[in-house]
């Protein structure tokens, strides 16, 4: 568990109190208890207000609101309050402000506003994490660290230059390496000497002003992307290693943000103690687009659980439109977060801010300051709920025998790349074959290439343009121990620094996938070609629409599972299968629709014995979670309609009613059910 001193799903959320007179403080203890909240995330913006100068620091209002908060059950994420610098930092100590994109020297204001590589900054932020950490280290109230706060933001000063030129002889060792994998003979780009190298922007290799993908050198931009994430974790680190020197067993986290593109989370999780994220999903989501987030967020940390550390009870306040959850969805929203790993259910906010720009994001509390409200009732409920599981569903892992690559060095690469498409992205290509899956009501690990693949029997790759160094020979080795591959359109087409791979596309995975890819057709969106299938192969059968991309393929011991039926590459291999060893490697050579996808996921998880833990119901969504011979089945109905569902194979006591269930039952619209087999 997270911590032992709350033995149960947290529950709770930020909460500003610096934001409020003291006497509304104890009304808030009066709702929290109300609503069954046990947790509080605070001080997450009050760098200024603890610290308003160089040499002070004002912790007495945060001592009092810390004692009142433990004394009536109320326990502390403890923020280290470093997101948003103060004022007189930024007049004093200018450094600490940022460059941006277009070479701007910014002013005060907003947050995420530090340049990483501020001498000022690396100073102040982790000398305000040890002050909380010397003043607290004991409290009874402190039961896990939050380091600043959605990290993020990048910046193009000259302390950010010399820094990134530091970065580039540590990782390259040399000019004449950093001039040969940048292919810096292109356009004359040769470098003499290192102080010769700027960041990439629009005042160096930016091609646009608008459109910050559009660079003439794509592995400088990319190597920028990389020394960017390293630097802004350089100073999650600063933080963090002050809180471990004084209090060495409390966790530490920040919160992430899902497929959030700047910041490579897979390079982050190895330094968080327990991996925490904000989820906020729009009114119109697809159910599967927040269940993958939820299930990549669990996989940056090879499936241990995480911290839902944000969401809101009712609307946001940043989107177009921002809509209501309608009765029922953030009960339901929360059970899915859990469903897939989390052990705490956490809100921004508690109450409801009264200026500035997130005065209508949604709270447990809102202005109206009391609990009749249809929001602070679900919240109580929801709380209450949570209060009577205890400890049921704690560190219960899911087991998934699909895994899915997930790789943000990648993802700047396909889209930092000058071609072929504008419409080739990878994170929605992601959320279409993790679709496939979802309404099949299969399990999905996300894994890094650097990850073990052993334990699965089935490993996707959609749009692997980049492939690591090493990761095609662990394919090969996986494959031939009976496990299939997948991947698609565009994959294996450079290495590590966006150098295109010579001797045939596509690359190190041509040996294993048995083919060699010789152009690829971009059309666009209003041109469709078909896949037609050779023979039957389980429900695929006839032909499918596709588009966007069609690689021109040829088998080099794969077999055509399916051809284009149109244009000049009629009838070369549109789908082809290569057995190797005791498995086999499936090439996509085009972006199919949804019911190719479905098709082929179904048949592959049914050649190995895959199957859902109950037969898929449109709109249901199955997830079971398994800990000390305990499984734990997630039934959670996203249809506002109730929907019959066969409990057969699950049939035991159901956590939230305590009722026994078997047979066929109806799960009311958008409800829950927690089901211990055999319990």
């Amino acid at each position: 568990m997270i911590n032992p001193k709350l033995p149960k799903v947290f529950y709770g959320g930020d909460y500003n109190p610096d934001q409020w007179p003291r006497e509304i403080w104890d009304e808030d203890v009066r709702l929290f208890k109300l609503a069954n909240i046990d947790i509080a995330t605070l001080p997450v913006f009050s760098w200024a207000h603890l610290q308003p100068d160089e040499t002070r620091y004002n912790f007495e209002w945060l001592d009092e609101i810390l004692d009142l908060l433990v004394k009536n059950g109320v326990y502390a994420c403890m923020a280290t309050s470093t997101a948003a610098h103060p004022a007189w930092m930024a007049r004093r100590h200018p450094d600490v402000l940022r460059v941006d994109f277009h070479g701007r020297k910014h002013k005060y204001g907003q947050r995420h506003n530090s340049c990483p590589h501020s001498p000022t900054y690396r100073h102040y932020a982790p000398e305000m994490a040890k002050a909380l950490a010397t003043r607290y280290k004991d409290h009874p109230s402190l039961v896990i660290w939050h380091v600043s706060n959605e990290f993020g933001g990048a910046c193009y000063c000259e302390n950010c230059a010399a820094a990134f030129r530091g970065w580039l002889q540590k990782r390259y060792g040399s000019l004449e390496e950093v001039n040969e994998r940048w292919c810096t003979r292109f356009w004359g780009h040769t470098f003499y000497d290192w102080e010769e190298i700027v960041p990439p922007n629009t005042l160096s290799e930016h091609l646009s002003p608008y459109d910050q993908t559009r660079t003439a050198f794509q592995g400088i931009s990319l190597d920028y992307s990389r020394f960017m994430s390293d630097s802004i974790l350089e100073c999650y680190l600063l933080e963090r290693d002050a809180l471990k020197e004084i209090t060495p067993d409390v966790p530490v986290t920040t919160n992430l943000m899902g497929h959030f593109k700047p910041l490579d989370y897979f390079a982050w999780a190895p330094h968080l103690d327990v991996i925490s994220w904000d989820s906020y999903p729009p009114m119109q989501v697809k159910p599967w687009n927040v269940a993958l987030l939820h299930d990549l967020m669990r996989g940056l940390k090879e499936g241990q659980p995480f911290m839902l550390m944000e969401q809101t009870p009712s609307q946001q306040n940043w989107q177009a439109h921002n809509s209501l959850k309608r009765p029922g969805v953030l009960r339901l929203w929360s059970y899915q977060a859990m469903a897939h790993g989390s052990d705490a259910i956490m809100y921004f906010q508690l109450r409801r801010s009264q200026g500035a720009c997130e005065k209508w994001h949604g709270a447990v509390i809102s202005h109206a300051g009391h609990e009749n409200t249809r929001v602070f009732r679900e919240s109580a409920e929801l709380g209450k709920e949570l209060k009577e599981l205890g400890s049921d569903v704690l560190d219960g892992r899911i087991e998934a025998e699909v895994a899915m690559i997930f790789d943000w060095e990648n993802w700047w690469a396909v889209e930092y790349s000058s071609g072929p498409s504008q419409d080739l992205k990878y994170v929605p290509l992601i959320h279409e074959y993790y679709g496939a899956l979802w309404r099949a009501g299969f399990p999905v690990d996300f894994v890094h290439p650097s990850f073990d693949l052993s334990k699965y029997k089935i490993v996707i790759a959609p749009l692997l343009y980049l492939v690591q160094p090493g990761f095609a020979e662990k394919v090969e080795k996986f494959v031939q121990a009976g496990g299939t591959f997948v991947t698609t359109v565009y994959s294996g087409m450079v290495d590590e620094n966006d150098r295109a791979v010579l001797g045939g596309y596509p690359g190190p995975l041509r040996k294993v996938l048995g083919i060699w890819a010789e152009e690829f057709d971009a059309v666009p969106p209003e041109l469709k070609n078909e896949i037609v299938m050779a023979s039957a192969l389980g429900d695929l059968q006839g032909s499918y629409e596709c588009g966007m991309l069609h690689g021109l393929i040829h088998a080099e011991g794969a077999e055509a599972v399916a051809t284009f039926g149109k244009d000049f590459y009629a009838g070369m291999p549109a789908v082809t299968r290569n057995g190797f060893g005791k498995g086999a490697a499936w090439y996509i050579a085009t972006d199919p629709d949804t019911k190719f996808i479905e098709g082929l996921m179904g048949h592959l998880c049914a050649e190995h014995g895959i199957e859902p833990a109950l037969a898929p119901t449109e709109g249901v969504e199955v997830t079971q979670r398994k800990n000390a011979g305990r499984t734990l089945t997630f039934v959670l109905n996203h249809n506002a309609e109730p929907v019959q569902v066969d409990l057969t194979p699950v049939a035991g006591r159901e956590l939230l009613s305590g009722e026994q269930m078997s047979g066929t039952a109806e799960l009311p619209g958008r409800g829950v059910w927690i089901i211990e087999k055999g319990g």
